[in-house]
């Protein structure tokens, strides 16, 4: 991992120079918590401005890191930056809270989080995962593996949105998978048991034959409905 993050930060500073501000790695990979294939190492790039010169200049780089299977990097002008916090609460929420600098400034250590439309955007950010989720399970409900895979591939999402569900309710959410999923059975009354059998195969200490696919899909439906019906009703923000 650290060779190919020293590659990508190598090849942004031959690209932008010294209109290059920032870089860092930020969620699960940024403190250690990344596994294998069902993570991505994210990172936030950091320019004086992005104009379409920036964007065409660094067009080959992207590629290049899509290739080796991570997301293309959030790119920020400095100022669009700081003026962003109100819109992306949740997302800079968790870069200011787990990042790890690879290079230049620390530009969110001191970033102010404009948290006024904070529930919005987890309920909103819940439903939408949710609609996603059951979009590909109408196609993939005959097809155990793919079943099983897409239960695996969606659990970090849902564990970061059950994070911040639970700072909504006021509680002091942890940042561990394992932990978090306890939190939430405790906070909102869901069953926990779908999620210790997919961080169970995350881990290898399960295989998908273990599994009974639909059985453990209908039950990750149920839980994850009741966290979206609990921020529903949440009406102050807890953090």
């Amino acid at each position: 991992m650290e060779r190919i993050l020293n590659k990508l930060v190598e090849r942004l500073r031959d690209c932008y120079k010294d209109r290059l501000v920032s870089v860092m790695l930020y969620g699960s990979a940024a403190v250690g918590d990344h596994h294998g294939r069902f993570s991505d190492m994210n990172v936030l790039c950091v320019l004086t401005e992005v104009t379409p010169r920036e964007l065409g200049e660094v067009s080959a780089i992207f590629n290049w890191w899509q290739r080796m299977g991570n997301p293309p990097p959030l790119l920020f002008g400095r100022e669009e930056l700081r003026r962003s916090t109100d819109v992306f609460p949740m997302e800079f929420t968790d870069i200011r809270e787990r990042h790890r600098i690879l290079y230049g400034e620390d530009v969110v250590q001191d970033l102010a989080v404009d948290l006024r439309y904070y529930r919005a955007e987890v309920e909103h950010e819940l439903r939408a995962k949710l609609l996603r989720l059951r979009e590909k399970a109408a196609a993939a409900m005959a097809a155990r593996d793919a079943l099983v895979g897409l239960m695996a591939e969606s659990l970090s999402t849902f564990c970061v949105l059950f994070r911040h569900s639970l700072r909504l309710a006021g509680e002091e959410a942890a940042f561990e998978k394992r932990v978090i999923v306890e939190q939430a059975a405790a906070r909102f009354g869901v069953d926990a048991a779908p999620f210790r059998t997919l961080l169970d195969l995350r881990e290898g200490k399960i295989k998908g034959r273990d599994i009974q696919p639909v059985l453990l899909f209908a039950q990750y439906l149920e839980a994850i409905n009741k966290v979206v019906e609990a921020v529903d009703r949440l009406d102050t923000v807890g953090v």
